[in-house]
């Protein structure tokens, strides 16, 4: 991967990261215990993992501020800062502050300094304090601290060094203290204790034995650490025992150190070793230790026994193990997911869009052959085809919860603006959409949601009064519906008054006051540019600005908005999107001679037109009951040439709404690409698109609820025509009969 890849893997990952952060800080809020301590520490690895990431690009500002905000984690989970109203709602500004300094560096701008933020963070680490704490911080550093671990004792401001020479350190010319001698000259010995404890008696006692011990209190002098300290007793290493604690003061460094060790090692050991907590020397000792109790059927775990023999602080060792998890869950994380580049996939489903008009036009050449052999080749060939085809298109679809997942931040922020208590209830978040689409889709979703919050949930006096609750519920909702994924949002609020909508459109000369309209058309006149019924405007709505732009929206993605309100009841807003845009299973139809296509998954059924039916002026049809409207598209497209003797009708279904299309001939099934109309065709109305057929000649996609809406339509004029002739011809007669 060169630098620039990385870095934008490094976008994706801090995009996922800030996400996490967010969720996690939810979750702190509304939960307790040790709940609350797991999503706790999620945060701080989030930050963490940013921090470590932003390092290696050398992103100073971001590494500095997320540097602040993780210790200010760290000291809420040790429990030394309590979570207040107050702390949530600036961590929640240091998740945005995160996310903003990222951005900069990603645009190249310098971002907008945030004083306030990062004021707020230091008066948590060691900026103004309340005078008590203060003094009691004071305190305990003029302390010196003692705490028993097992047998031997750590003062909380020198090295401990615990020392049991071997017997025969004296056979092999070694003078022990010249040792201790040699230990003052990195440092000062401030309290030495010889131990006699293994002196046996005077007439067992051998002259050439050793039998010393020293427990030596120490105060290194700077730059020494643990491997130096350990380097003076390098010649007896073999055959004694030396234990080294470090000073609390250490143990809190190791226990940094490993917390802020980037990702690459696993091991336990490495791990205390690169840390600084444990030298190779001991590495090695209790790695000896553990594999001669294995051989002795003793098997235990390396933690364990570095602990059990001294030679690391227990913390250093948690906070290794908590290292190693957290290594663990990231290679998981690695393994599961694999990164590539959006324009990778796109070329790919190129490439197979190429394979399929290919795979359509050896079909039609071995069909022509009459070759048996050859037939059944390519049949399995397009099998496959096909199966890659879905494999590729299901490459670029993710869940609808990656879009979901920022809502519960927005409706916790909007609520609180608003002034009112309202939960959000989510469900279909598996469901999977165009990862182009997702992107494009959260900005009008996030104005629906936050104008369901405005204008649609009422205030808790109103709703106690109507026996509501009095918490509002705002919820979004996903699912697939006739080839198509439907994305409600949804509010238990007041619901739109259709009159006072209808009222403020003729006021604005949107409606004739004489006009009639479905309810359907009175509440989509909320989408019209600048519509607004509110009587106030707020930060959040009620300029009529917004809606018109999310229906503009989603009829560029080829979706479609529907309303559905009850006074009273709340309101649902339904935003019925195509599943693709790349390739769809189709169904091939003609008209003279001109190809369409109708994407499959919208076909219901086919009939054939009665002839008297086909020469009436009306058009629709009965429909085993059902009044159902059609559309010639021979009259439609204004196709020339003689009509044929019984035409089709293919019944045709989007969302709740019927219509049929009348066709010369019916020509099966296909595979469709969708490609771009052709600037001849582009202001055509109920075309969606082309595609190439096996024989290299080009069919045209119909745009299925367009063709719906207008069918619909034309008959709707019919009948209002129709009603108003049959007025005037009534009014003729009653005047001729006066």
């Amino acid at each position: 991967m060169n630098f620039e890849a990385a870095r934008q893997a490094f976008y994706e990952e801090c995009e996922e990261l800030l996400a996490a952060m967010e969720s996690a800080l939810l979750a702190v809020e509304a939960s307790s215990g040790s709940a609350r301590a797991e999503h706790l520490n999620a945060m701080f690895r989030a930050a963490h993992t940013i921090k470590g990431s932003a390092g290696l690009f050398d992103f100073g500002e971001v590494v500095a501020f997320t540097h602040l905000c993780e210790s200010v984690l760290d000291r809420v989970r040790e429990g030394e800062v309590p979570i207040t109203p107050a702390l949530i709602e600036l961590l929640f500004d240091c998740r945005d502050r995160i996310e903003l300094l990222v951005a900069a560096v990603r645009s190249g701008r310098p971002a907008e300094p945030a004083p306030s933020t990062e004021a707020g963070l230091r008066s948590y680490l060691g900026g103004p304090q309340p005078a008590a704490a203060k003094a009691v911080a004071v305190d305990s550093r003029s302390k010196v601290e003692i705490e028993a671990g097992g047998d031997h004792l750590v003062s909380s401001d020198h090295w401990h060094i615990s020392l049991r020479f071997g017997p025969d350190v004296l056979r092999n010319g070694m003078d022990p203290i010249s040792f201790i001698r040699y230990l003052a000259t990195i440092g000062r010995i401030v309290y030495l204790t010889t131990l006699y404890d293994l002196l046996p008696e005077p007439d067992l006692m051998d002259p050439e034995s050793c039998y010393l011990g020293f427990e030596i209190e120490f105060a290194a002098g700077p730059q020494v650490d643990k491997l130096t300290i350990e380097s003076v007793f390098d010649f007896i290493r073999d055959d004694s025992k030396v234990r080294i604690l470090p000073p609390h003061a250490h143990i809190a460094e190791y226990i940094r150190l490993i917390r802020e060790m980037p990702e690459g090692t696993s091991r336990l050991g490495e791990i205390l070793v690169r840390g600084g907590a444990l030298t190779p020397g001991e590495l090695d000792e209790v790695l000896g230790i553990q594999r001669d109790r294995a051989e002795a059927g003793e098997p235990q775990q390396l933690g364990t026994l570095l602990v059990e023999e001294q030679l690391a602080p227990p913390q250093a060792v948690a906070a290794a193990l908590d290292k190693q998890r957290e290594h663990a869950a990231q290679k998981t994380r690695e393994h599961r997911v694999v990164r590539v580049d959006a324009g990778r996939l796109d070329a790919l489903i190129d490439l197979v869009g190429e394979l399929v008009i290919a795979g359509a036009a050896a079909q039609l050449s071995a069909s022509q052959s009459g070759n048996g052999a050859l037939i059944e080749a390519v049949a399995s060939l397009g099998q496959l085809v096909e199966r890659i085809r879905d494999e590729a298109l299901g490459l670029r679809m993710v869940p609808v919860g990656e879009i979901f997942g920022r809502f519960p931040r927005v409706v916790r922020d909007a609520a609180r603006e608003l002034g009112k208590d309202i939960q959000l209830e989510m469900s279909g978040e598996e469901t999977e959409l165009d990862k182009s689409m997702v992107d494009r889709i959260a900005d009008p979703l996030v104005h629906l949601v936050r104008n369901a919050m405005d204008h649609g949930i009422e205030p808790t006096e109103r709703r106690r009064a109507a026996g509501k609750p009095d918490y509002g519920t705002v919820w979004l909702n996903a699912f697939h519906e006739s080839g198509s994924v439907v994305i409600e949002v949804g509010d238990d609020g007041g619901g739109m008054e259709r009159q006072r909508i209808l009222r403020r459109a003729i006021e604005r000369g949107l409606v004739a006051p004489d006009e009639v309209l479905s309810d359907q058309q009175i509440l989509q006149l909320v989408f019209e540019p600048g519509f607004s019924t509110a009587e106030t405007v707020t930060s959040l709505s009620g300029r009529g600005v917004g809606m018109d732009v999310v229906k503009r929206n989603i009829e560029a993605l080829k979706g479609q908005i529907e309303i559905d309100s009850g006074e009273g009841e709340g309101t649902v807003i339904r935003l019925r999107m195509p599943l693709t845009l790349a390739i769809i299973d189709g169904f091939r139809v003609g008209v003279g001679g001109v190809s369409f296509v109708i994407p499959l998954d919208m076909v219901l059924e086919c009939l054939d037109l009665p002839i008297e039916q086909a020469q009436a002026d009306s058009h629709y049809l009965n429909l085993r009951g059902e009044v159902l409207p059609y559309l010639p598209l021979r009259t439609l497209f204004e196709i020339d040439g003689p009509p044929p003797g019984r035409p089709a009708v293919v019944v045709v279904q989007y969302g709740e709404q019927r219509a049929g299309l009348v066709v010369d001939r019916l020509e099966g099934e296909l595979q469709a690409v969708i490609k771009p109309l052709g600037q001849l065709f582009r202001g055509v109305k109920g075309l969606g698109g082309s595609t190439i057929l096996g024989s290299g000649a080009v069919a045209l996609i119909l745009d299925v609820p367009d063709l719906i809406q207008r069918a619909i339509r034309d008959e709707r004029r019919r009948l209002a025509q129709g009603t108003a002739r049959q007025s005037r011809r009534l009014a003729v007669r009653e005047e001729r009969e006066q």
